[in-house]
C-alpha cells in the first residue's frame, strides 16, 4: 500500500485500472489499457490493481464495480469511471 501511495502521490498524472481476473468487461479493457500506456508513454503512470489480491485498497477508493478507472494527480482522484469507456 506504501508504494501505491507513493506512485499515486506524484505530480503525474496515474491511471489505475481497477480488475479481476474472472471479469469479463476487464478482459475487454486490458488491450485498451495496454494501448493507453503505450501511447502516454512516460507523460503518465499506468497500473492494474486486482481487487481480489488489493482488497485494502478497493475498499478504500470504493471500488464497487469492475473494472473501474481512476486518475490520480498529487493523491487527488481527478477522474473516475466504471464500466468500459471509449478509448478517447
Amino acid at each position: 500500500m506504501s508504494e501505491f501511495n507513493e506512485i499515486i502521490n506524484s505530480s503525474k498524472p496515474t491511471l489505475v485500472d481497477f480488475y479481476a481476473d474472472w471479469c469479463g468487461p476487464c478482459k475487454v479493457m486490458s488491450p485498451i489499457i495496454e494501448q493507453t500506456k503505450n501511447s502516454l508513454g512516460d507523460e503518465a503512470t499506468v497500473l492494474k490493481i486486482n481487487i481480489d489480491n488489493n482488497t485494502e485498497v478497493a475498499r478504500k477508493y470504493q471500488i464497487r464495480s469492475i473494472p473501474t478507472l481512476l486518475i490520480f494527480k498529487e493523491g487527488e482522484v481527478v477522474w473516475r469511471q466504471s464500466g468500459v469507456p471509449q478509448k478517447e
